[in-house]
């Protein structure tokens, strides 16, 4: 063979290797992004319930359950330690079977029985369906962790096609919010000194705001009923107010 054939050869093989390694390489990141717009659409379809079910109880009873709502995609790097954690090869197939929290939404409530109001009322709509619940309120970790999780599934409707994904919702209060952040920036601090009494006086923290939970909400309800023994007048006024809702 001669040479200039032989090097066009070598680099005809070459060329076809480096566009089929090109192409497989697209074809995974295509695949990647196709996956993640389904969890970022059920994103969407899950802080949308939330918002409506906001504004309705803002209509009917003049007070909003929710003060905000934060929502995060699990980034690609932290979907292959978790993958890897658990000992699965990272396939697509794998990821969608075995993690429940690439999607997540956390709503923020001011009260605690807002928590338990948002869960029922969500998990009760036809097209969510409830997977997992766990109750770190009645049965808060060992640290103090206090929060409602629950992994559920909502149907994403494309252009041609239709899937069930799931996601992970946590509710809790302003003042659990505030504890877990506080705890989650101290937890990943390296060299801590005396680490076994900060994470009893976390504790300690934890303790204190449940019961200023609980304390805020025994309130709201005892102001709820000096509302509710008001003035024919002053329950008319009331009314009239509830009329001027904005809903946009």
């Amino acid at each position: 063979m001669e040479k200039e054939n032989w090097l066009q050869l070598v680099e005809g093989t070459e060329k076809d290797v480096i566009i089929g390694q090109a192409m497989n390489l697209l074809d995974g990141v295509l695949d990647y992004k196709d996956l993640m717009m389904g969890y970022a659409c059920a994103i969407k379809e899950i802080n949308t319930k939330f918002e409506v079910l906001d504004t309705e109880f803002e209509v009917r009873y003049k007070r909003n359950p929710i003060s905000s709502i934060e929502t995060r995609l699990k980034s690609q790097t932290s979907i292959l330690e978790k993958m890897a954690r658990l000992g699965i090869a990272p396939s697509r197939e794998n990821i969608e079977n075995n993690l429940n929290d690439i999607a997540g939404i956390r709503v923020i409530c001011s009260y605690i029985d807002d928590i338990y109001f948002l869960a029922d009322a969500l998990t009760k709509q036809d097209d969510i369906k409830l997977i997992k619940r766990k109750d770190y309120i009645s049965n808060p970790k060992p640290n103090g962790y206090r929060s409602l999780h629950l992994i559920v599934s909502v149907p994403i409707f494309f252009a041609e096609s239709s899937k069930e994904v799931k996601a992970e919702v946590q509710i809790r209060t302003i003042a659990m919010d505030f504890w877990a952040s506080l705890e989650h920036q101290i937890k990943y601090k390296k060299n801590v000194k005396n680490a076994d009494k900060v994470i009893a006086r976390l504790k300690e923290c934890a303790d204190e705001i449940a019961h200023v939970d609980e304390t805020m909400q025994q309130i709201r309800v005892e102001m709820d009923k000096i509302q509710e023994n008001s003035t024919d007048a002053e329950t008319l006024y009331e009314k009239l107010k509830k009329i001027d809702i904005n809903f946009m």
